[in-house]
């Protein structure tokens, strides 16, 4: 099975996130998630490793919006020289703001310090010297993957990092910038129907901003309930697409501490959904923050379970793109990761 992976991700390494009441604590999304599985995957007797391609930036331009894209890649520039202007020298090497737009404002700020609140949802995504450059990385890890479908391949994962799914057309958020799975997703539809299916532990409130209104890409995410669990704002029920897109975005809330046969249960109905829809490709959000002792996750799904999730989704036969999400219990996440991808593995 071809594992699409760029070492480069290292470069990325914020040293702290701030939660809720401003306790500060060493960030979740650390290089060290991936040191795991590729430990796990050179392990087995099907993972084989290669590098990403280049890919032009239309591809990332088709899926954000040019401003936001804009940015991404000269805000740390642009912090560097408002810090120097100020006669300051931070400690923090990475751009974060304090200000956040109230829900009535549209308008777009000219300041660096008000844009990195403009352009952001929370403050787990701080950009430093190399982040553009590696979320475009993560992003042509995926891109490379949909490639590879196109010319045959029955399964392929794009180990990406930093992880995608919560960004949406012009905002970050959830440590995602590039939205990766949605970038391959329009990358495909080119060819046919396309269809997500989200299983981080976490709703993929990104891709659902991003395919809201379209018919071409079915989405679908079986999440915790955003009632009491981040992204908090969506992934609702009642959230099924507008315009062209009505009826094709489900999201499946579930309870917390959800376990196997819920899950299981849950999964059937959206496996359902994609059958109908007769995609002529499906790409997979894989988070393994589903696991029971997961530090950001309240389910209680196991290894096994996770395997048979792997299993239950390769049945339907279908092209399958694989691309890393969260995951941030770094004993097990190696070893869950390939038990999810197993089946795959085997039908390639």
């Amino acid at each position: 099975m071809q594992v699409i992976y760029s070492d480069t991700h290292r470069k990325h390494h914020p040293s702290i996130q701030i939660f809720g009441g401003g306790e500060k604590v060493p960030s979740f999304e650390s290089p060290e998630r991936l040191d795991s599985i590729i430990t796990a995957l050179t392990q087995t007797n099907w993972a084989e490793l290669r590098s990403p391609e280049e890919f032009e930036l239309e591809h990332i331009l088709a899926v954000h919006a040019p401003d936001y894209v804009n940015y991404l890649q000269n805000a740390f520039n642009a912090w560097k020289t408002y810090k120097e202007n100020l006669g300051e020298t931070s400690q923090n090497s990475f751009v974060m703001s304090d200000t956040f737009p109230p829900r009535r404002s549209n308008r777009r700020p000219t300041s660096i310090v008000a844009q990195a609140g403009y352009y952001s949802f929370d403050l787990c995504c701080p950009i430093g010297v190399d982040t553009y450059e590696i979320a475009v990385t993560s992003a042509n890890c995926a891109l490379t993957g949909a490639k590879l479908l196109q010319t045959g391949e029955k399964s392929a994962f794009a180990l990406c990092r930093p992880p995608g799914h919560h960004a949406g057309r012009d905002f970050a958020g959830g440590y995602c910038y590039l939205n990766n799975v949605a970038i391959a997703a329009k990358y495909l539809s080119a060819q046919g129907k396309v269809a997500i299916l989200d299983i981080d532990y976490h709703a993929g409130n990104g891709t659902q901003d991003i395919f809201y209104s379209s018919s071409d890409v079915l989405t679908i995410s079986i999440h915790a309930d955003p009632a009491f669990d981040y992204p908090y704002f969506v992934g609702y029920a009642d959230e099924t697409g507008e315009d062209s897109g009505q009826g094709y975005h489900h999201n499946f809330s579930l309870p917390l501490g959800t376990g196997d046969e819920t899950y299981f249960k849950i999964l059937e109905k959206a496996l359902e959904l994609i059958k109908n829809f007769m995609p002529e490709y499906l790409l997979v959000s894989f988070g393994a923050d589903t696991f029971q002792s997961d530090p950001l996750g309240s389910f209680a799904i196991t290894t096994e379970g996770l395997q048979a999730i792997g299993v239950q989704i390769a049945s339907l036969n279908l092209p399958t793109l694989i691309v890393m999400e969260g995951g941030y219990n770094i004993e097990s996440l190696g070893l869950n990761t390939c038990a999810m991808l197993s089946a795959f593995a085997r039908r390639a």
